[in-house]
């Protein structure tokens, strides 16, 4: 499995996954912030197991070079 998370993409999770995951730290969200997880980890491998299931991906697409 490839990466298909874009570096927007990317930035979100890491940035929901990061606040989830202090605020269970600190306390105002209780255990749901365990799922902060998550994000964090999809975010820093760049790959999403539920995407394939919908042919989604993020990244752009690789661009052709030619070599003369």
């Amino acid at each position: 499995m490839g990466r298909n998370i874009g570096a927007l993409d990317q930035t979100v999770r890491l940035g929901i996954g990061t606040a989830l995951v202090m605020m269970w730290i600190f306390g105002p969200i209780g255990w749901w912030g365990i799922l902060g997880f998550l994000p964090l980890i999809t975010g820093l491998t760049r790959v999403c197991p539920i995407y394939p299931l919908f042919g989604l991906s993020t990244c752009k697409a690789p661009t052709p070079t030619s070599e003369a």
